[in-house]
């Protein structure tokens, strides 16, 4: 890994915000109406991570449902509701923004409007601005490398030079098909390390549990 990265490039959902257990819930419930009943572990295998059109086609093929038309815009309409209500940052997130000694932005596979809207709930627009990439700036989302590349690209950075920091097994894999050192954030409500499919995959891959500890694992870019 890189020591000196000159980038970092935060996942947003479940990283800088701790909204997976939320997001989460409301698919749940709406699945629930459909008839499908699925958890939390479920959710986590497989679609944490992923952009709503791979979330519908997983939907399609492992559930054997259609989802109606209007089901997407119900979805998110729903869930920033529950934002308003619930949404926080994860623990220690805005100390270590504040302490970053490098640039730093955000790659996401939610939408543009549901990040800019959960990045205000919480009190970050400022701190990102226009730096915040999504999936729809790319032809494929993660785990392809697209948006990392895509990121780095537009900050000005080459990826070998970039520090990704995830939560979900295929940002992870996008962040090493895109050749940028990672480090998998497990600080977040809704993750359990334990049979982790990332942890299990990718073993040479550092575990971060608490923000407090990034200066350890990454001192040149803490002041």
């Amino acid at each position: 890994m890189d020591t000196n990265p000159q980038l970092v490039i935060f996942d947003c959902d479940g990283v800088v915000i701790d909204s997976e257990v939320i997001s989460a819930n409301v698919l749940i419930d709406k699945l629930a109406l459909l008839g499908a009943q699925i958890d939390m572990a479920f959710v986590q295998q497989h679609f944490l991570g992923c952009q709503f059109a791979t979330v519908a086609a997983k939907i399609n093929s492992l559930l054997s449902i259609s989802i109606p038309a209007d089901f997407e815009a119900q979805y998110r309409e729903q869930l920033l509701q529950a934002f308003e209500r619930d949404l926080t940052v994860t623990q220690g997130i805005k100390e270590v923004l504040a302490a970053l000694k490098v640039p730093c932005c955000i790659a996401t596979s939610s939408s543009l409007p549901r990040t800019t809207k959960a990045l205000s709930v919480v009190g970050l627009t400022d701190v990102f601005a226009d730096k915040v990439f999504t999936a729809s700036d790319v032809s494929r989302g993660k785990p392809a490398p697209d948006l990392f590349l895509h990121a780095a690209n537009r900050m000005g950075m080459a990826p070998e030079h970039c520090l990704v920091i995830e939560d979900s097994y295929f940002g992870v894999t996008a962040a090493i098909a895109a050749n940028m050192p990672v480090i998998h954030y497990i600080g977040g409500g809704h993750i359990s390390y334990h049979n982790h499919p990332v942890a299990t995959a990718y073993p040479q891959v550092p575990a971060l549990t608490d923000w407090n500890d990034l200066t350890r694992l990454m001192p040149s870019i803490m002041r």
